[in-house]
């Protein structure tokens, strides 16, 4: 594994995607322990894609417009989705302590389906992989299972972060229910222009 692989990951794991929109929304409304369930849902939500591209499901998204159409306007639709509920007073964003095992349960899965629900995912392992893989490697699925491996512990890692940091701003936003109106209308924005931007994607 190279220093070049990790340095790329993480840059690739900061940027704010639908995955980071998520853990920070859970963060900020139901704490730091709510957001490792919706980091570790995330992150599990990255092995269908990871196994796809390790074993070249990916290439038929790539070539196959219809499957790739089919799998966008799922992920389409359940952006749409989130950004509603997230709107409405019971919705992803509802300020509470959801201590309950089915409530992370419940956090964890709506995370995973965001990653599956992209088929983008599957054909950036498919592109991403590959090129940190030496061409005479002896057991060339061997590392890419590693490297994909490395890169969900990355990812887990700094969304963890993500949402301890967001955790930390409930007091002041509990205080304030203007301040926490416009933050959920931001969310709710947000995983709109998602969903759009991945319906305008070829």
């Amino acid at each position: 594994m190279s220093l070049e692989f990790l340095l790329t990951s993480l840059v690739v794991v900061l940027l704010p995607g639908t995955g980071v929109i998520y853990t920070l929304a859970i963060g900020l409304s139901r704490g730091v322990t709510a957001s490792i369930a919706a980091a570790f849902g995330c992150t599990l939500g990255i092995v269908p894609a990871a196994i796809a591209s390790i074993i070249g499901l990916a290439a038929v998204l790539h070539t196959s417009a219809l499957a790739f159409q089919v799998v966008k306007y799922l992920g389409v639709a359940y952006l749409f989705y989130m950004a509603w509920k997230i709107l409405k007073d019971d919705g992803v964003m509802e300020m509470s302590e959801d201590n309950d095992k089915a409530g992370f349960a419940r956090i964890a899965v709506t995370g995973t389906l965001l990653n599956v629900l992209n088929p983008k995912l599957s054909l950036f392992f498919l592109a991403f992989l590959p090129q940190f893989v030496s061409a005479d490697e002896a057991n060339a699925t061997a590392s890419l299972i590693w490297l994909a491996l490395v890169f969900m512990v990355m990812t887990f890692a700094v969304f963890v972060l993500y949402g301890a940091f967001a955790s930390y701003a409930r007091d002041y936003v509990i205080q304030r229910p203007t301040v926490m109106l416009w933050i959920k209308r931001s969310f709710a924005g947000t995983f709109g222009f998602l969903g759009v931007k991945l319906a305008l994607s070829n």
